[in-house]
């Protein structure tokens, strides 16, 4: 249990229900509210090394770009996955996700997500050793999408969410803390190239962007506001059509948060102030050049991210990628690994994750699971 209410006070912090710590704080990484959204929902795209704005379309697409679902395969997908978080401390705390879309037409198409991110069921007691009730911590986010094909090659979508987050200790942290509730949407592109025949292979460019959680700040208590992780992300791939059952498929994608720099040289106080006046909406830009370093600061805010996919005739897939973030701003580094099966409508995905970086990973040695199930007329866009 003790694990447990560390990690949610550590998460609380992040989220911005306590006032942030001094101006002795020397990471730089930027924190937000909800932070369980940055956090990788499937296992395709975790196998992948966190990947999915520039991949193929899949039934996960909603949590990175929902536009590729206007180039979707078949008709109805249906994708349930499951992420275990801290697993060397503990068993109970995960994340779970339902993804549902379906086809229009040819050009179209709609989808909606749940994603729950639970700190399972923690016992409290007194000093004296009293039972003081349990609590259940929980993040939420529910996600409706639409996309449209606005030319053969190009699609668009919207989509809307809805954001509670409900990770305070109400026994530990007073009455005066309550759930945050907020909204967010997404802006998203996405290219598929026609398949080009090059002299020994045939091959595929895809492109896409994305720009999540577009929304308001969340409050939890009087006086202390946060930002929700609104990201921008870019990315671009490359398929080798091997022959007509072999295909690689090469990804490479960008992030960074649009949210504001910590500045340093001010107290928590000062920095939660600054917070609280803040424009949401105009943070979004100004997030753009105002990291106390200047634009090599700037630079450092960005992730990279590499994958590989190959594929055997939408049977079998394998699949590795590699994640950078500087240290100054997270540190997350890591290799993961994949793999995906997929018997006639029913698809198994898995995918593991080995930290390379100096700062310990609450997902090292995590291995996420998902299902798929995939029904209706098929489109074929190979």
């Amino acid at each position: 249990m003790k694990y447990k209410i560390i990690v949610c006070l550590l998460l609380a912090v992040s989220a911005g229900k306590m006032i942030a710590q001094d101006s002795g704080n020397l990471t730089g990484a930027i924190t937000t509210a909800l932070p369980f959204l940055q956090v990788t929902a499937d296992a395709r795209a975790g196998g992948m090394a966190d990947q999915g704005v520039a991949t193929s379309s899949d039934v996960y697409s909603q949590q990175w770009n929902a536009s590729k679902y206007a180039f979707a395969e078949r008709e109805l997908g249906v994708g349930v996955s499951i992420t275990p978080y801290l697993t060397q401390l503990v068993d109970d705390i995960i994340l779970g996700n339902i993804v549902g879309y379906k086809k229009l037409d040819e050009r179209s198409a709609v989808a909606a997500s749940i994603r729950y991110f639970s700190l399972g069921e923690i016992n409290l007691r007194d000093r004296d050793g009293r039972d003081q009730g349990t609590e259940n911590p929980n993040s939420l986010a529910i996600d409706v999408s639409y996309a449209l094909k606005l030319s053969e090659r190009f699609s668009m979508a919207v989509a809307g969410r809805y954001l509670r987050d409900d990770l305070r200790l109400q026994t530990l942290e007073g009455s005066n803390s309550d759930a945050g509730n907020s909204f967010g949407v997404d802006i998203t592109g996405y290219y598929q190239s026609e398949n080009i025949p090059y002299r020994n292979f045939d091959g595929r460019w895809r492109g896409g962007f994305a720009i999540t959680n577009i929304g308001p700040k969340i409050s939890y208590s009087e006086g202390v506001e946060s930002f929700i992780p609104t990201n921008i992300r870019v990315g671009g791939g490359f398929d080798f059509g091997i022959d007509s059952f072999n295909t690689v498929k090469t990804t490479l994608e960008f992030s960074k948060l649009l949210v504001p720099t910590p500045d340093r040289r001010l107290s928590g106080e000062e920095r939660q102030q600054e917070i609280n006046d803040a424009s949401a909406i105009g943070s979004i830009f100004s997030s753009l050049n105002d990291a106390p370093n200047g634009i090599r600061e700037e630079l450092a805010e960005i992730t990279t991210s590499f994958g590989v996919e190959y594929d055997y005739n939408n049977i079998f897939a394998l699949r590795a990628g590699y994640f950078h973030e500087f240290e100054s701003k997270g540190g997350r580094q890591f290799v993961s690994l994949g793999a995906g099966f997929k018997y006639t409508s029913i698809g198994v995905d898995l995918s593991y994750l080995f930290n390379t970086s100096s700062i310990p990973s609450p997902l090292d040695g995590t291995l996420r699971v998902g299902l798929t199930f995939s029904f209706g007329e098929e489109y074929n866009e190979y």
